[in-house]
This record gives C-alpha cells, sequence and structure tokens, in this order.
C-alpha cells in the first residue's frame, strides 16, 4: 500500500503459542500455532453469528477502554496529533465494527439464486463460508487501522486469524501484543511479533487466506509464498496517485484539501495525493494558495506545530529528503534529522525524470508536474502504472468524468482528496501495481468468505434427468435445450 513499509528484520521475539514446541522439535516455529488454530476452526468454533458478534464486540470494547494507550503509542510511534489518530486509528475502525455488527445477520444468510426450468424443483443458493484459518500483515503507518479492519472482516466471515503487524511502530506492535489478545478469544485469535525472520517463517505455513498491506516489493514476496500452497490472498499496495488540477475551480477550496490530503499523517498514506498535474498558469496561481492553506492549518513554523506529525524511521527520513532535489523547492523544504522532521513542501517544475516522481513519496512533499491540459494529464496519467486513487478538482462537472472515464486506478476523487475512504458502502483496493483484491464493510466480508455453489436437488422426477444419460440422440438434445437454454432478452425500439 505504500512504499518502503516492508519489514526490515529489526525483529523481537513472537509473542505466540506454540511457538518454543516446534523450534525445539526442528520445525518451522509456527506449525503449531496453525495447527492449534485449524484444529479449532475445524471444530466450528467460529462457525456461529453469536461467536463472530462476541469477537467484534470485545474488538470495540478494546478501542473504547484502550483510547488513550492507542493515542499514546502511536504518538509514540511517529508523534501523530491526536485528532488524526483518534479520526483515523480508532473512529473509522469503530464505525467498520459497527457497521458489521449492524448487517451481519442478513450478510451471513444463503443467498438464493434463479434456477432454469430443470431445476425449478430444486434449491439453489450460495452460502458465504469462512475461509479457515488466515494470516493479516500490517504496515507502520496506520498500524491499527490497517490490521483491525481487515480483522473485522475476516470475524465476520467467521475465521481464525494470526496478526503480523509492523515492528517499526514499535509502541503500537506492543500495544497490539500485550493487550488485543485480553480482549479476544485466545483459541481463535494470536498476535505475532517480530520482523523479517518472523514474517518469513509464518509465511512458508500453509494459511487459507492471506491479507498484505505494504510495499510493492514486499507485495511479490507475498504472492509467491502464497502462490506455494494456492493460498487465495488480497495485496493493498499503493503507487503515485496523481491529481489533476483543472484552470477553473475554487483555488483556495483545491488548496486546502490538497495539502490535508498531503500532509495528514505528515504524508505517510497510501491514498494521500502524490503529486499535482496542470498547467504553468495553474501552478503560479495554485503556490500562493498551497502556502496559506499550509500557515492556516500549521502556523508559521509547521515543526512547532502539535498537529503535525514526524517521519516513521530514519531510514524513511534520509530516503524522503533525498526527494527534495526534484525541480524547485517553492514552499517548505525545511527538514530536522533529530526530530525526523520534514515541513509540508511544495516542489515546483518537477520533470517526470527526476527522483521525486520514480517512486511513491510517502512524505509531506507536493511535486507539481505542468501540462499544456487536460488530454496531456490523462495521458501522462495512463502512461504509467495505474495507481491506488486518481484525483481531479475542477468546476466543470464534464471534466471531471471525463478524467474518471479515460484513466484507471483502484478508487476515484473528484474535487476533493482521501475522502472516499471515509464510506464504508465504497470498496477500497487497487489495481494492477497498486493492489489486488478489495475490502470495506461487506466488501471485507465478501473477501473472507468462500462463496460456495449450493444445488440441493429432487431425488424424483429421474425422466427429467434422463434427458442428460446416453445414448444421446438429437432428440434429447432438442429437449434439453429447450429446458435449460438462456436467451436473449429481445429489444424493441419505438418509432
Amino acid at each position: 500500500m505504500a512504499q518502503n513499509r516492508e519489514t526490515p528484520g529489526e525483529a523481537s521475539k513472537g509473542s505466540d503459542t506454540g511457538k518454543m514446541d516446534s523450534k525445539a522439535a526442528g520445525m518451522n516455529p509456527y506449525v503449531g500455532l496453525v495447527s492449534s488454530l485449524r484444529d479449532v476452526w475445524l471444530a466450528g468454533k467460529m462457525r456461529s453469528i453469536e461467536q463472530r458478534v462476541s469477537q467484534l464486540e470485545a474488538l470495540g470494547r478494546f478501542l473504547d477502554d484502550k483510547k488513550q494507550p492507542i493515542l499514546d503509542a502511536v504518538a509514540s510511534d511517529m508523534r501523530k496529533p491526536p485528532f488524526e489518530a483518534e479520526l483515523s486509528e480508532i473512529i473509522l475502525v469503530r464505525n467498520e465494527v459497527n457497521h458489521v455488527l449492524n448487517n451481519l445477520s442478513s450478510w451471513m444468510k444463503d443467498e438464493f439464486v434463479d434456477k432454469n426450468l430443470v431445476t425449478q424443483l430444486d434449491t439453489a443458493f450460495i452460502r458465504k463460508e469462512p475461509y479457515g484459518v488466515v494470516l493479516i500483515i500490517g504496515p507502520w503507518n496506520y498500524p491499527l487501522h490497517l490490521i483491525l479492519i481487515p480483522l473485522v472482516g475476516a470475524i465476520a466471515a467467521g475465521n481464525c486469524v494470526v496478526i503480523k503487524p509492523s515492528e517499526i511502530s514499535r509502541s503500537t506492535e506492543r500495544l497490539m501484543a500485550e493487550v488485543l489478545p485480553t480482549y479476544l478469544d485466545r483459541d481463535c485469535f494470536a498476535v505475532v511479533t517480530g520482523g523479517l525472520e518472523e514474517t518469513s517463517q509464518l509465511l512458508e505455513n500453509k494459511f487459507d487466506y492471506i491479507f498484505f498491506t505494504g510495499s510493492l516489493r514486499v507485495g511479490k514476496i507475498v504472492m509467491a509464498a502464497a502462490a506455494k500452497h494456492l493460498t487465495p490472498l488480497t495485496l493493498e499496495l499503493g503507487g503515485k496517485n496523481p491529481c489533476y488540477v483543472a484552470d477553473d475551480c475554487d483555488l483556495q477550496n483545491v488548496a486546502n484539501r490538497l495539502v490535508w490530503g498531503r500532509c495528514f499523517n505528515a504524508g505517510q498514506t497510501c491514498i494521500a495525493p502524490d503529486y499535482v498535474l496542470c498547467s504553468v498558469e495553474m501552478q503560479e496561481k495554485l503556490l500562493p494558495a498551497l502556502r496559506c492553506a499550509i500557515t492556516d492549518f500549521f502556523g508559521p513554523n509547521p515543526q512547532e506545530s502539535p498537529d503535525f506529525a514526524r517521519i516513521i524511521s530514519d531510514r524513511e527520513f534520509q530516503r524522503i529528503r533525498a526527494l527534495l532535489g526534484s525541480g524547485r523547492v517553492a514552499i517548505g523544504g525545511q527538514t530536522d534529522e533529530r526530530e525526523r522532521y520534514v515541513a509540508p513542501t511544495v516542489l515546483a517544475d518537477v520533470q517526470p525524470s527526476e527522483p521525486a516522481m520514480q517512486e511513491e513519496i510517502f512524505g509531506p512533499i507536493l511535486p507539481i508536474v505542468t501540462v499544456g491540459n487536460v488530454d496531456d494529464a490523462i495521458a501522462f496519467i495512463n502512461s504509467r502504472e495505474r495507481p491506488l486513487a486518481v484525483y481531479v478538482f475542477a468546476s466543470n462537472n464534464k471534466l471531471v468524468h471525463r478524467v474518471l472515464e479515460r484513466t484507471s486506478s483502484g478508487g476515484f476523487g473528484g474535487n476533493d482528496s482521501m475522502m472516499q475512504m471515509m464510506l464504508v458502502s465504497l470498496p477500497f483496493g487497487g489495481i494492477g501495481n497498486s493492489g489486488l483484491g478489495f475490502y470495506h464493510g461487506k466488501f471485507s466480508f465478501d473477501t473472507f468468505s468462500h462463496h460456495r455453489a449450493c444445488l440441493l436437488r429432487n431425488m424424483g422426477l429421474e425422466a427429467m434427468n434422463a434427458l442428460r444419460y446416453p445414448p444421446y440422440t438429437e432428440r434429447k438434445m432438442g429437449l434439453l435445450t429447450s429446458v435449460s437454454e438462456i436467451k436473449r432478452k429481445g429489444t424493441c425500439t419505438l418509432l
């Protein structure tokens, strides 16, 4: 879901049951853990709606009871402002829990489907069954949100789950490992801590589904590991999300929404606008509005603002600071290595070949690339890998729809940034290099459910069944076609 969110191997010991026994036996250290979870799942402990509801309610209590420890943990990891932390790590997850609780009974019901003449007296339906034991691997940028929202879907669908939070967000990892298991059923859920070694060992085991959020590079590794066991998976990756700003728009509104989207969580958000495409004339008009928005939001010195987060690690800080050499620094550009602070920054006149345009920025830097018109912007977007989101700002609705219709991305935002992720009614996910699969709301339930095709037939009426038995004849083919054929509906043109 974002560049450089891989697990770098700063490993701590895993906090999971069964690990030491497996080690002593010379096996993969997680064989016992996965096996015990599978035994519990096969015994049907997560099948009932009562168990699923109890675990979802327990997750809700965790969010309510541990609100302050959650805020403290993410503040310790990246100085995330309490407002941003509460919104992204608590409120959005709580909304997901409540939405699922409000709808789970209807989602779990068998879905009856249309039948042909041959099966009119039979019962045909889709049953939503859990996959079994699933693995959820999360990143560091939203360390609770991007673990717990998939977990909500996995619980709702009736799975047992191994949770692997990122060790880079150390305080949040510790909270997840030490506190979350006291709320959930330990027979059905486990938290594994550690780095590259632990993650690699986990992936050697056969899971029934894998949900990964992280970088493209590691996503390929996870997909290769899943392929060895033919395990289905979801990959939430990332990419460079373009934002086209048309010449006809409310400049200050555009600037406010761009700065908020780019600087929320210090830009460490997979669906943040990654770069702006606009005309030369619009660039010069937009720069003062962007400067005004930054000052309004964070004051004359954003480093002193309590509402601006910090970069997660020294490694990420060095990577982001190196991007400041692209184009020219029109706004900001200040850094403080001791605090891992990178100021809200706008780079003007950036060339497509420069470093800032070669990788997902994942920091509070917004490059501007100038284009001639909307068609040039569309061509530029389509010349690159498909992103997680495409944004466009324009007063002309036809222009917004033009960009929507002629580009491809995981999601789309017209006249705002990032707000599409606030709706549980919309799927969240990428396409191509930005990801595989989607979740949120019912989409999460469906992602973690196997849709089982079921047909229950009558033991009688063998004369009808005889049409399909040898010896085959033209008469049988004609009769069988007449009772099973789907004909295209006719069209009627009014003159």
